[in-house]
Formats: C-alpha cells, sequence, structure tokens
C-alpha cells in the first residue's frame, strides 16, 4: 500500500503539470519592464520599456496590417490610443494633486523593446511625488517592472508588481538640495529579481519536469547531486551569455529545444538505471534551457550596469527555488527505490508521461513560433 501511494503522490506531480498544459507552451514568456523616473524641478520624466509583444496586448489595433510586428508608422497612428492604455494607466501625484502626464515619445529599442517617454507636469517643484502603475491590471499576471528612481541623489531601485504598484521618489527637500533615497530601497532591486528567479522557476514548467526525469531513475545521492549541480551551472553559463548580449540564439529556436529535451529525457528514462552518468546530458541541456531563463530578462535590455546585480540575483532565486522542489521531490524518490514494484513498472509510466509531454510542448512551440 506504501508503494501505490508514493506512485499516487508522484503521478499527482504530473498530472498537475497536465492540467497546466496551455500555461507551459508559455513557459518562458514572463513578463517584465522597466522603468526610468526623474524629478527635474517640477518635471517628472518617465522612460518605460515594454516588450513589443505585451504593448500589442494593450494596444491591438497598433498592428494594423496584422503581421505580428510593429512599424514607426503604426506607432505615429496609435499615439492616441497608447496614451489611453499606459500614460493614463500611469498616474504621479504630488501630495493630493495629480501631476497630469503626455505621451513625448514612442519608438522601437534594441533587442525586443518598446520605449514610451511620459512627460508628468506638477503645478510646483514637489518635495516628493508617489508613481502607482495601474496598467499592471492590463499585463498577464506576474508581470513585472523595475523601477529606477533618480532625484539627483543617486538612484534606487524598486520591482513593482499586482500588489506592489506604487514608489515614492524623493524631491527636493528644505534645504533646498535634492533628498537622498533611503538607504534600504536601493537594495529592493536585488531582492525583487531574486523573487523573479524563485517565481520564473516554479512557473517553468518545462524546466522542472525535465529535471523531475533526470533524478527519476534514482540512483546515489552524490549522482543525483551532480545532475543538478551540471544542470545549474550550464544555464549559468548561456544566461550570462545572452543577458550580457553576448549571443543568444532566438526563443523561436530554444523553446521547442527545450520541449524536446524534455520528450528526450522520459524515452531515455525507459533505457538507463540509474543517475550515475546522466550528467553528461544535463550539462549540454543545461546550456539549451540557460537560454529559456534568459528571456525574461532580455526583452527588456536592461541597461548595462544593471546587468552584473540582476543576473546574480535573478539566478540565485532560480536555484532556490529549483532547490526547494526537489527538497520535495527527492525524499519520495529516494523512499520509491526501495519499492521494487515501483522501480520496474512506476518509473517507466512516469516517464511515458514526461516523453508525451515533451512531444505535445513540442509541436505546440512549433505552432506559436509559425504563427
Amino acid at each position: 500500500m506504501r508503494s501505490r501511494a508514493l506512485f499516487a503522490a508522484l503521478i499527482t506531480i504530473l498530472g498537475a503539470l497536465l492540467v497546466l498544459l496551455p500555461r507551459v507552451a508559455e513557459a518562458h514568456q514572463v513578463g517584465l519592464s522597466r522603468g526610468e523616473y526623474k524629478i527635474d524641478g517640477a518635471t517628472i520624466t518617465a522612460e518605460i520599456v515594454f516588450a513589443r509583444r505585451e504593448v500589442l496586448s494593450l494596444v491591438r489595433s497598433m498592428d494594423e496590417d496584422g503581421d505580428g510586428a510593429i512599424s514607426p508608422t503604426e506607432i505615429q497612428h496609435a499615439r492616441e490610443a497608447l496614451g489611453r492604455a499606459v500614460v493614463e494607466r500611469v498616474s504621479v501625484r504630488a501630495g493630493e494633486g495629480v501631476c497630469p502626464g503626455t505621451l513625448d515619445d514612442a519608438f522601437l529599442v534594441e533587442e525586443d523593446g518598446f520605449s514610451l517617454r511620459i512627460v508628468y507636469r506638477c503645478p510646483a517643484s514637489p518635495r516628493a511625488v508617489r508613481v502607482r502603475l495601474d496598467v499592471l491590471d492590463d499585463l498577464p499576471y506576474g508581470h513585472r517592472h523595475v523601477a529606477r528612481a533618480d532625484a539627483g541623489a543617486g538612484p534606487s531601485e524598486h520591482v513593482l508588481f499586482g500588489a506592489n504598484r506604487e514608489i515614492g521618489i524623493a524631491g527636493l527637500s528644505g534645504s533646498g538640495a535634492p533628498a537622498a533615497p533611503k538607504a534600504e530601497q536601493k537594495s529592493e532591486g536585488f531582492f525583487g529579481f531574486f523573487r523573479m528567479g524563485i517565481e520564473h522557476i516554479l512557473f517553468g514548467y518545462d524546466h522542472l519536469v525535465f529535471l523531475f526525469g533526470l533524478v527519476l531513475v534514482g540512483g546515489r545521492l552524490r549522482a543525483l547531486l551532480l545532475v543538478v549541480t551540471a544542470f545549474t551551472v550550464a544555464h549559468s553559463i548561456t544566461l550570462g551569455l545572452a543577458v550580457l548580449g553576448i549571443w543568444a540564439p532566438s526563443g523561436r529556436i530554444v523553446e521547442p529545444i527545450i520541449a524536446l529535451s524534455v520528450a528526450y529525457v522520459g524515452v531515455e528514462n525507459q533505457l538507463v538505471k540509474d543517475a550515475e552518468k546522466r550528467w553528461r546530458i544535463t550539462f549540454p541541456f543545461g546550456l539549451v534551457h540557460g537560454f529559456g531563463f534568459a528571456g525574461a530578462l532580455g526583452e527588456i535590455a536592461l541597461p548595462r550596469p544593471q546587468i552584473p546585480s540582476a543576473l546574480l540575483a535573478f539566478n540565485l532565486g532560480v536555484e532556490a527555488g529549483q532547490l526547494a522542489v526537489l527538497a520535495v521531490v527527492l525524499p519520495l524518490l529516494v523512499t520509491a527505490q526501495k519499492r521494487k514494484w515501483l522501480e520496474k513498472r512506476g518509473v517507466k509510466i512516469l516517464s511515458l508521461g514526461i516523453a508525451a509531454l515533451g512531444l505535445v510542448w513540442f509541436v505546440l512551440r512549433i505552432v506559436d513560433a509559425e504563427g
């Protein structure tokens, strides 16, 4: 009975992924935007960069020819719609008063970015302002906005999301000098990226299924840890290459290959007996998965000075989330190894499910890339 209970627990994990299948097809399209907010007297300037696909989700009418791309002409035609979708949904307040904003410019930027420059004018130079992003309600769940605020005394960083969508920016102090941001605000960006990394791996179902398949066959603890370590080292390398702008293949290539890596592990599980030498396949596949992770940071082209700390925090978050999941799964697998029935039949049944998931994701991603 204990064998069947363990098997039921493992099959439940796989079943949960089947329920979430539609979301997994787009597992790495984690919403991320960035903004630079500066106070200069009574004027607040906001430079906000979104991924182009998210701007199209906000203003569907912008894609006039239906080709899925954005041209400078289409941007000009959509200025009024952009004002309603973004400018009116990003508010600035000084005390009890509202500082009205106008769209100053909108243009395409490097990578796959779309930049908007919004200018807010207050009646007088404010001591402090509050910036609120209600546009987050119109973006996919889990979207993160990396905000960099500067009033002249050094920037402070924040990561905004649905429940935490407002930041305060200090203006001029009573002496006429810029008020320094609080010290704790500067560390908020690091922990925001750390939390983003945790969420990305927890919702990166294909990464988790890949790892689950690798350790499913069991083996000595040392071998299992070597598999996880190889995956970590490999994806850290390519995550760095991609985010630093050195080199990164198209997501249309990376995402189907990640799906195939899942299917491959499921098939190979029918042949291998333990995880002793599986780090050899974990490492090259980990390189591919790293490019998948990079999609979360690469779309908004972070300013180069922000990249090292963001990369470190995000990667640490990914590892923390990964280890948390393995801390739950590995004890189940270690116990399951002692049950011969589970070892002979359960692993093969679960592995067939993993292979099937990988193939379905592959087809969905190929179709999505062609669409």
